[in-house]
C-alpha cells in the first residue's frame, strides 16, 4: 500500500473507533483481527473515498446488528433434506486452495435453478457460507500462511445456461446486492469457464458497464479452463467441471462434485452449524422457518446490469430457435 493508502485508513480507524458499541462488536466479526485489510477493502468498493467508505462500512455494521448477522453460523437450515434440496439447486462449493492459501470457490451458475426452497433459504445459505469463509476459512489460512488471507477466488461454471436463467434475476440480484454492499472485495479473481455462446453475448454488453477494478478481476477461460487453473492450483483443487479431458484423471480418482451435500466442505459447514445451535443448550429443530434478512436496495449500476442481461436474454428469446441452448452442446472430451 502507498502512503496515501495508509493515511486514508488511520483516518478510517479514527472514524470507526467512533461508532456506537453494538457495531464495534459485530466489526470484530468482519475484520476478524486483520483490522486494516478490511477497511482497505470498504476504501477500494468506493475507490478511496473516505466518507463514502465510511458510509458504506456504517450501514454495513448496522445491516448486520439489524438482521442478526452474528448468529447465522448457529441457525441450521432444516430438516437436513431441505438443506439438501438447497445444495441441489443452488450450486455452489469449495474445491479446495489456491497455492497461495485463497479459497477456491466453484459456482454452478449455468446449472443453478433455485427451485427447491424459498428466497430466503438461498439468501440464508449464501450468507452462512459468506460468514464460515470470512470466520472460519480465512482466519485459520491466515495462521497457517503467517499472513493475512481475506479474499478468494471463484470460478463459475456457465454450463447449462439458457434462456431460464430470465426466472433467477431477481434472486442472483438480491444475493450480488448483498455481496456487493457487505461483503466487498472478498473476490480476488473471476474464472469463467465452459461459456456457451449466449454467456458471450451477454458479457459483450455487460463488460462495458462494469468498473475497471471489477473488468479486470473477470477471466473468461477456453473450454473447462483446466490448464490456465492449474497455473495457480493444484490439480486436486480444481473443481470437478474443470476436469474434463485431464490425462491426470485416472491418477486422482472419481472427480469430488463440490456442489453436493455429501462434499467435505458442505458436511463440515453444516456441522459447525449444528454444533452452534447445539451449544446454545437446545436439542436440534425439527423444523425451523427461514432466518429472513432484510434485502438491501441494489446500486444503480447493478440495476443497470440487471436490466441489460434481461435484454439480451429477451433477444435470443425472440429469435425463434436460432440460438441453440447450451444443453444441446456437446462437453469436450
Amino acid at each position: 500500500m502507498g502512503v496515501v493508502s495508509e493515511e486514508a485508513i488511520d483516518e478510517f480507524l479514527e472514524l470507526i473507533d467512533q461508532v456506537e458499541e453494538p457495531l464495534k462488536k459485530t466489526f470484530e466479526n468482519v475484520h476478524q483481527g486483520y483490522l486494516r485489510e478490511h477497511l482497505s477493502r470498504f476504501l477500494k468498493a468506493r475507490d478511496w473515498n473516505l466518507c463514502k467508505a465510511h458510509t458504506m462500512l456504517v450501514e454495513c455494521l448496522r445491516w448486520r446488528v439489524d438482521n442478526e448477522i452474528d448468529s447465522i453460523l448457529s441457525k441450521p437450515i432444516v430438516p437436513s433434506e431441505l438443506y439438501r434440496n438447497v445444495r441441489d439447486s443452488q450450486l455452489i462449493g469449495m474445491s479446495g486452495y489456491t497455492r497461495e492459501g485463497l479459497p477456491v470457490f466453484a459456482i454452478g451458475v449455468g446449472l443453478s435453478t433455485f427451485d427447491k426452497a424459498s428466497v430466503h433459504y438461498y439468501v440464508q445459505s449464501h450468507i452462512q457460507i459468506n460468514e464460515y469463509r470470512d470466520r472460519v476459512l480465512l482466519p485459520s489460512m491466515s495462521k497457517k500462511n503467517g499472513r493475512p488471507i481475506t479474499t478468494c477466488v471463484k470460478v463459475l461454471d456457465m454450463t447449462g445456461l439458457k434462456l431460464s436463467a430470465l426466472s433467477q434475476i431477481k434472486l442472483v440480484t438480491i444475493i450480488s446486492t448483498i455481496d456487493d454492499l457487505n461483503y466487498p472485495e472478498k473476490t480476488n479473481t473471476y474464472y469463467v469457464v465452459n461459456a456457451p455462446y449466449i454467456f458471450s453475448a451477454c458479457w459483450k454488453v455487460v463488460k462495458p458497464l462494469l468498473q475497471e477494478r471489477t473488468r479486470k478481476k473477470v477471466h473468461v477461460l477456453s473450454g473447462c479452463g483446466r490448464d490456465e487453473l492449474l497455473k495457480i492450483m493444484d490439480f486436486t483443487s480444481l473443481p470437478h467441471f474443470c476436469r474434463r479431458g485431464s490425462s491426470g484423471s485416472s491418477h486422482h480418482g472419481e472427480s469430488v462434485d463440490c456442489f453436493s451435500f455429501d462434499h467435505p466442505f458442505h458436511q463440515q459447514l453444516y456441522n459447525y452449524v449444528k454444533h452452534h445451535y447445539e451449544t446454545q443448550g437446545q436439542a436440534e429443530p425439527a423444523k425451523q422457518g427461514s432466518f429472513h434478512v432484510g434485502f438491501p436496495e441494489p446500486e444503480a449500476e447493478r440495476v443497470q446490469i440487471a436490466k441489460t442481461i434481461e435484454s439480451e436474454l429477451h433477444k435470443f428469446e425472440n429469435c425463434n430457435g436460432l440460438c441453440k441452448p447450451a444443453d444441446d452442446r456437446k462437453a469436450s472430451p
